[in-house]
């Protein structure tokens, strides 16, 4: 197979513009994640979707004290270790 170089040279631009928006996006969600002490903070939004339970049910366990949370600039946080103990903790309450 024989290409020119113009052709050869275009190819290779458009490839790196590829790469260029795959880093992007990867940046992009690199930093939607917050950590603290090398461990990954969840939000909200977060909790609700990996426990599929309701805002009231997560505010419950707030309040029952079940699943520590912090507060960082007025937003609610949950460190991933927490939520993975509370779901190991329900699992074992059921047996």
């Amino acid at each position: 197979m024989n290409i020119e170089r113009t052709e050869f040279i275009a190819w290779m631009e458009r490839i790196m513009e590829r790469f260029d928006i795959l880093k992007e996006q990867m940046i992009k969600n690199q930093s939607r994640f917050i950590e603290i002490d090398g461990e990954q903070l969840l939000d909200n939004q977060d909790v609700l979707q990996l426990l599929k339970i309701s805002s009231r049910s997560l505010q419950r366990y707030r309040t029952d004290k079940k699943l520590p949370y912090y507060t960082i600039s007025g937003k609610l946080y949950y460190k991933l270790s927490d939520v993975h103990q509370l779901i190991r903790e329900s699992l074992s309450s059921s047996l």
